[in-house]
């Protein structure tokens, strides 16, 4: 199954979380989220915009971060279960979800303080496209992130029910160019791969998380990392 209609089954909606953030996977949650935080800053009456957000995972953290925003998806499965998440903690009317296709946003120019999406390069058939896309309707700030190419994703990609896109450095360098867009500042992070964690109970995980969060820090780690966050702006 190719990766859009993969991503819009029923079935992998209401399991996404539990397979992916639940125990080990906490960790990958974890720091997804202080990565938004840090690359975005307070967002106390801030217009955002996530692109691509899934089962609200940041939506509903932006919107109890004081942020007006919305959150866009293709998948109406994935968007019922940031609604339900949003009401389960009280800021579903700070808060809208909407179906729409990340490369013909329904939104004017300049219209958002900052965009962001997250988990969304790796299944796009046109990034550039959608770059420009996230570009345009913000006012300076694009948030984003990528799987990398040289990296221990590789080992398990093949086996992943959709496909994955990675990303070398110079493919990034490359996007940004074509979409006119600076990079400001840039994280990397998880010399282990995402299916590493998500297989471990957290326990066991944890001693794990440390090992990859030293490594990291040495010279190897930025080669290394599988993931990669970029913050850009115009």
């Amino acid at each position: 199954m190719k990766g859009k209609e993969w991503y819009q089954a029923d079935d992998v909606a209401e399991e996404y979380d539990d397979k992916r953030f639940s125990e080990g996977g906490a960790f990958i949650d974890r720091r997804e989220k202080e990565a938004v935080l840090s690359a975005l800053g307070p967002v106390d009456d801030k217009r955002i915009l996530e692109v691509a957000c899934g089962t609200g995972r940041f939506t509903v953290m932006m919107a109890q971060q004081g942020a007006d925003i919305i959150g866009l998806d293709i998948s109406p499965a994935m968007l019922a279960q940031g609604r339900e998440k949003a009401k389960q903690v009280g800021v579903d009317d700070h808060v809208e979800f909407m179906r729409g296709d990340a490369s013909r946003l329904p939104f004017p120019d300049d219209h958002f303080d900052s965009v962001f999406a997250m988990r969304f390069f790796h299944l796009a058939d046109r990034p550039v496209t959608f770059l420009r896309e996230l570009r345009r309707v913000s006012k300076g700030q694009v948030f984003f992130d990528t799987f990398n190419l040289g990296s221990t994703r590789v080992i398990y990609n093949w086996l992943l029910p959709m496909g994955s896109r990675l990303y070398s450095r110079r493919d990034v360098e490359s996007l940004l160019a074509d979409s006119e867009l600076k990079l400001e500042t840039e994280a990397h992070d998880f010399v282990l791969p995402y299916g590493f964690y998500r297989q471990l109970p957290q326990q066991v995980a944890r001693p794990f998380r440390q090992v990859d969060t030293a490594l990291g820090k040495t010279p190897l780690g930025d080669k290394l990392a599988s993931v990669s966050y970029w913050n850009v702006t115009k």
